[in-house]
């Protein structure tokens, strides 16, 4: 099969596309997919980088939770995988043999449904969708036939984004009637976030650049507040909220900016009637951010860190996508062959750049591809 493989840590020149690639046999418990979209996720360049240190700021490492590195070379990336079952292991009913459907793409530790302390995932501790077919657990690849959907929406609203976002949200018990601040909007993450909270009856309150507003505003943002400029930051969301405090941050920005973010919370306590709350899935603007531990424990602002989400949360985001109430946000596709453009696309994105960049593979563009690919002069 054709697939691009990552031969190790670095640029661009670390994804080769080969077409000798074995096709993976599905072990009992797995079906095997023909892969018809795989959505991308800065997850994909970050691993590929090794930006994911915990020890020093200047490490280049990966996921290794688990207290070993589990992304090995080569390795195929790419993990919401939306495809059809063509083959299934020993323990899989036949009937679920040409299936449509969308992969739960956590690699769980263990069979707990509430709980996932050592996040890895498909793509990095096993091969993932940068292919033509991938095996994996049946039980984690969901039959979501919904017409209205072509499989490239369908990639869009993988379990990478709207699980993180998911779990973003029930880490910090937001609640109805609650003002969220969802930072870095525009991305997979944020869109999910802004969903989300429109689904769970809070008001999300995005961040990101005004030629985006129309767009979340659509998708059910109450207000989009400029990035552009910090110094008045916490008075314009102020003013956005009508005074009221923000209930709960959604950080994927970190950097200064998180520090900012602090203050649309602590602004009046005697308006409060929820400790503030800041959950973290993201560092886009920066890995290390300053802030005074006094205005933490003294204003008590409760912090969550957020990686990957749970079993129960990926089944409720699945039945949510089945029922239609979660849109896709889809911004355009590329071909396989070309993930190196889309990589640079999508680091020097323009800024009308909303939603998911899904990958198609070579064989499955015409049909799965091109309708949703960007005008050339855009790539």
């Amino acid at each position: 099969m054709s697939a691009m493989c990552l031969m190790g840590h670095g640029g661009l020149e670390q994804l080769v596309y080969r077409q000798d690639v074995p096709v993976p046999e599905p072990k009992d418990d797995e079906v095997l997919v023909k892969i018809t979209a795989t959505a991308k996720n800065n997850t994909d360049r970050k691993a590929r980088e090794g930006l994911y240190p915990v020890g020093s700021s200047n490490e280049v490492t990966s996921f290794q939770m688990g207290g070993t590195p589990t992304l090995t070379f080569p390795r195929i990336q790419g993990a919401d995988v939306v495809g059809r079952i063509v083959a299934a292991g020993r323990d899989v009913p036949v009937s679920r043999i040409g299936e449509r459907g969308l992969l739960d793409f956590n690699l769980y530790p263990d069979e707990r449904e509430n709980l996932n302390l050592m996040p890895d995932y498909y793509g990095h501790g096993a091969d993932g969708g940068y292919a033509d077919y991938v095996a994996v657990k049946a039980n984690q690849f969901y039959h979501l036939p919904n017409k209205d959907l072509a499989d490239a929406e369908l990639a869009s609203m993988g379990m990478c984004s709207y699980q993180t976002a998911y779990h973003m949200l029930t880490a910090a018990k937001v609640c109805a009637g609650e003002r969220v601040l969802v930072s870095g909007a525009s991305g997979g993450v944020g869109t999910a976030l802004i969903q989300l909270c429109r689904i769970m009856d809070a008001i999300p309150y995005a961040v990101s650049q005004p030629d985006k507003a129309e767009g979340l505003l659509e998708l059910g943002a109450e207000a989009v507040i400029d990035r552009g400029s910090m110094d008045d930051f916490v008075e314009r969301v102020l003013s956005a909220t009508g005074g009221a405090p923000i209930d709960a941050v959604m950080d994927l920005v970190g950097g200064e900016m998180t520090d900012r973010f602090i203050d649309t919370m602590i602004q009046d306590m005697h308006a409060r009637t929820t400790y503030p709350r800041l959950s973290i899935a993201g560092a886009s603007g920066g890995n290390i951010s300053q802030v005074m531990w006094t205005r933490i424990y003294l204003y008590q602002v409760q912090i969550f860190g957020v990686s990957h989400g749970t079993r129960q949360e990926a089944q409720q985001l699945m039945h949510w996508i089945e029922q239609g109430k979660l849109k896709p946000v889809l911004h355009g596709t590329f071909r396989l062959s070309d993930l190196h453009a889309a990589e640079t696309y999508f680091v020097n994105r323009s800024s009308n750049y909303l939603g998911k960049i899904v990958i198609v593979p070579d064989g499955e563009w015409a049909e799965h591809g091109a309708p949703f690919a960007l005008p050339e002069a855009e790539v």
